[in-house]
């Protein structure tokens, strides 16, 4: 899973869970603050209910006490009643400020269609049997005519007091006792009212009780529940992608055996394991013989199919202890644990091949892959992982050239041959530093007019000690450690300096075609590099060739030089396709459109005069690049016989020995002069003009 994807995925979980946990939060808060407002209510009315109780209560002691202290005024001394009637005027005074406030706090309303309701408080005020409001009023009312009459007649009136008549001012009993009565039933009615209204709050904070417990089960259910599942799966999601990230970091994609990292990482603990068991331990270099030609014919698909079957069979015949490892590539080792004797690890090790060996079916068509194995043992051969892999590697490279299909071990001879190796690639690296590499130039030459049609560069280095090393000793080494582009950069800037300056003097080369391999290709500068070698010295790109193996052709969509040879092409500079008839390349990268020239390979031409069969190869390359309107040019011709039946066939130019043997620059430039046509010069004669 791709990084972009997963941040996606990651934010929307993140984004779901915050959602869903500040919904459930705002649910859950708005219902319980609904339930702390009924419970504030419930406890207001509860308070209000109860203030109204004791006020009932207080107006029923209050009836009572005025026609109490109403008779105690009238049945007292003289003396006596000031005290009394002073109590009297007080009660009073409380009786009626106590009734205002209860009217106050019930809110009643006379004319309220609720007095009709017999359960209700006004009914009870304003209606009948009770008739409160008539009743408290004018217990009020007489209480304080009596108040005031007392007053006249003790000359405690400050305003004359009473006026009317005696008989006037008398406190009806009657009054009091049903004021009381009234009370009494507002009180209850009261009562009946409040556990009401308490029964319907209490009703209804249940049922929001319940609903909150509902609505907190429903978030569960719907929320969170899907919310947790959502992490939990995610969750496992990521688990297992974190167990395959493990997984891919130590095994190989394809064909599911451990990788070149996890080998690095344990095979010094195995040889440690070794050492200490005081056993053997075999390292094994397996390789596929016709991989290439395979993925070539069949395609990567068939190439893979290939490998994963080969990696299966090694496993089936390896033990539980021993480790098998794919490098890379057609690439395998086995790890042999506790390998015994020499003769032990031969019989594994070719039984491993036998099996490997064995023809595998693809859609129909049999493949015989062929294997080739190195064997390099500890402690004999090395004592650490690394140099245990470079010398089964070196055995490898043995058994391959006693023509594939074969087991080799690691040997002194291959000691001394790795040393030499070693050795050659040090200098390698001193050469490419000091830039030591020289270039050679071998012509090409039209048979039938003798004009020069182009002129390769080859690559040769002169050891200071050693003398001249052949390009098939270096370029294999250089090759294998990565080295080959550093030294084709410094061919071609040399090779393309050289025809710069044969140009700029008039010298006539054709074309200097230089070889470029698919390292130098795949390097994400080389166009950059190669446009400004030939801006720096001012050779034109169409006398520029990059001579190519029909590999590069193969791999180029895969790797991208296809496009980069594209843009090459298209600056002006040729394609030639090099030793023509030795790969697999198909007729369809054969195109006028991409190449420019065939280099038909020196193993056809070399005695084609004694070959019918090389005879016919080159006459249908010939026929089918004249066909295409493409040039053609055979390398390696050597005798006069070969040219001659090169000239028969109809193939003109012709590169090789026979023509002219690689030469440094000094002769190069030399021979071309040699053969360069003699410009005609005009000569002004001193004189009258005849």
């Amino acid at each position: 899973m791709s990084q972009q994807p997963m941040q996606t995925i990651s934010g929307r979980l993140i984004l779901l869970v915050k959602a869903g946990y500040w919904l459930a939060l705002l649910i859950i808060a708005a219902m319980v603050m609904a339930s702390f407002i009924l419970l504030q209510q419930m406890m207001a009315g509860q308070r209000n209910d109860e203030t109204l109780l004791d006020i009932v209560g207080m107006q029923k002691v209050l009836s009572q006490r005025i026609v109490f202290l109403a008779n105690a005024a009238g049945a007292a001394t003289r003396n006596q009643q000031p005290a009394l009637v002073t109590a009297f005027k007080q009660a009073t005074a409380d009786f009626e400020r106590n009734y205002d406030l209860l009217l106050e706090r019930v809110v009643a309303d006379p004319t309220s269609p609720a007095r009709l309701d017999p359960k209700s408080v006004e009914s009870v005020l304003f209606a009948k049997p009770f008739h409160l409001d008539y009743f408290s009023v004018g217990l009020i009312a007489n209480g304080e005519r009596l108040v005031s009459a007392f007053e006249s007649q003790l000359g405690m009136a400050d305003n004359g007091g009473y006026k009317g008549g005696g008989e006037r001012v008398n406190l009806d009993a009657s009054v009091a006792n049903a004021t009381l009565s009234g009370y009494a039933a507002l009180g209850h009615r009261i009562n009946a009212q409040a556990d009401a209204q308490s029964e319907r709050l209490l009703d209804l904070h249940r049922t929001l009780f319940y609903s909150t417990i509902g609505v907190i089960v429903l978030v569960a259910l719907f929320i969170f529940r899907p919310m947790s599942n959502a992490i939990l799966r995610k969750t496992r999601e990521l688990i297992d992608t974190r167990n395959s990230m493990a997984f891919i970091a130590v095994h190989d994609g394809l064909t599911g055996l451990h990788n070149r990292t996890f080998l690095t990482d344990h095979f010094d603990t195995l040889i440690k394991g070794a050492q200490r068991r005081r056993e053997r331990l075999a390292a094994v270099h397996l390789d596929l013989d016709r991989f290439k030609q395979i993925n070539d014919t069949l395609g990567h698909a068939a190439g893979d199919y290939v490998l994963v079957v080969t990696a299966q069979r090694m496993r089936d015949s390896c033990r539980a202890s021993d480790l098998c490892v794919r490098l890379g590539s057609d690439e395998f080792v086995m790890i042999l644990n506790g390998a015994g004797g020499t003769e032990d690890i031969n019989t594994v090790a070719r039984r491993v091949l036998t099996q490997i060996n064995e023809p595998i079916v693809y859609r129909g068509t049999t493949i015989l892959p062929g294997a080739s194995a190195g064997v390099a043992v500890y402690p004999i051969d090395a004592d650490n992982a690394q140099d245990l892999l470079v010398h089964a590697d070196l055995a490898l490279h043995a058994a391959k050239k006693q023509g594939g299909g074969s087991l080799s071990f690691f040997s002194e001879a291959l000691r001394h041959e790795l040393d030499y190796r070693k050795r050659l690639e040090h200098d390698i690296r001193i050469a490419i530093a000091e830039k030591a590499f020289q270039v050679y130039f071998q012509p090409q030459v039209s048979l039938s007019n003798g004009t020069i049609g182009g002129i390769e560069a080859l690559v040769r280095w002169k050891h200071a000690e050693r003398g001249m090393i052949a390009p098939g000793e270096f370029i294999p080494i250089a090759e294998k450690c990565g080295l080959m582009p550093a030294i084709g950069r410094i061919v071609i800037a040399k090779a393309i300096g050289e025809a710069a300056e044969w140009n700029r003097a008039g010298i006539a080369f054709g074309r200097l075609a230089v070889n470029v391999s698919g390292s130098e290709l795949r390097e994400a500068d080389f166009d950059a590099f190669l446009f400004g070698a030939l801006e720096k010295s001012g050779l034109p790109p169409q006398k520029l060739s990059l001579e190519i193996v029909e590999s590069v052709i193969l791999d180029d969509e895969k790797t991208g030089i296809a496009a980069k040879l594209r843009h090459i092409r298209a600056a002006g500079v040729h394609l030639e396709l090099d030793d023509f008839g030795t790969g697999y390349a198909s007729l369809s990268h054969v195109n006028p459109n991409e190449i420019d020239r065939l280099k038909i390979d020196r193993r056809f031409v070399q005695n084609i005069n004694e070959n019918g069969d090389n005879t016919k190869i080159v006459r249908a390359i010939t026929e089918l690049a004249r066909g295409l309107g493409i040039s053609i040019v055979a390398e390696g011709a050597e005798t006069e016989a070969e040219l001659d039946l090169l000239m028969a066939i109809g193939c003109d130019q012709v590169q090789g020995y026979s023509i002219a043997f690689p030469m440094p620059q000094d002769q190069t430039r030399e021979w071309l002069v040699a053969r360069t046509p003699k410009r005609a010069r005009l000569t002004v004669l001193q004189g009258r003009l005849a």
